[in-house]
């Protein structure tokens, strides 16, 4: 293994897939893929891609760093599986960063927010957690950063995972807000016939 920590970083929270490698304290490359669907099956063909731009490969890896959200519900499950599959397959760590976490890193006087549908935002306030408002009212408590730059999110994730792979990993796990907008249909199920 290499002398120097290297960490993938991927997001998949919003419209695009993302990824970042960092060795060390450098981010070696990073790719940002817009789409607003079919991230499932673009996640790891990219992966591969980015580790083989900076002539690395899966056994190098030292940890594995991941956006957890909040965000679109499909996109979440997606990277979050794809991290503990990778994790557990390679047996390497694997730390979870929210996005209020990502965008905090790069500055101290805006409050992380993160775009959600119908004009509104995920905000996380000290004592309250992570809250969905509509973005107006956001703008009305301070200067906002929003998650406009995949690319600089998914450094932040690859630094923030650098910092906490060795001294508290854990399991990611999904960060919701807000119930799923998917219901179980109310139609009557078909009657199955044995044959």
């Amino acid at each position: 293994m290499p002398s120097e920590p290297i960490i993938l970083a991927f997001d998949t929270s919003a419209a695009h897939c993302a990824a970042a490698l960092l060795r060390g304290d450098q981010i070696i490359t990073s790719h940002v893929e817009s789409m607003s669907r079919g991230q499932a099956e673009r996640l790891m063909p990219l992966l591969e891609e980015v580790l083989a731009e900076a002539e690395c490969t899966w056994g190098d890896l030292s940890a594995v760093g991941v956006g957890v959200g909040p965000g679109n519900f499909t996109g979440i499950r997606i990277s979050v599986s794809a991290a503990r599959g990778l994790a557990l397959g390679l047996g390497i760590p694997t730390v979870g960063v929210s996005g209020f976490d990502a965008l905090a890193q790069d500055t101290e006087d805006a409050m992380p927010a993160i775009r959600a549908p119908r004009e509104q935002v995920y905000v996380t306030f000290p004592d309250q957690g992570p809250a969905l408002i509509p973005q107006a009212e956001a703008e009305s408590l301070g200067t906002l950063i929003l998650n406009d730059d995949p690319d600089a999110q998914v450094r932040a994730i690859a630094r923030i995972a650098a910092q906490r792979w060795q001294t508290s990993p854990e399991r990611p796990a999904p960060l919701y807000v807000r119930p799923a907008d998917a219901a179980p249909s109310k139609d009557t199920p078909p009657v199955l016939l044995d044959g």
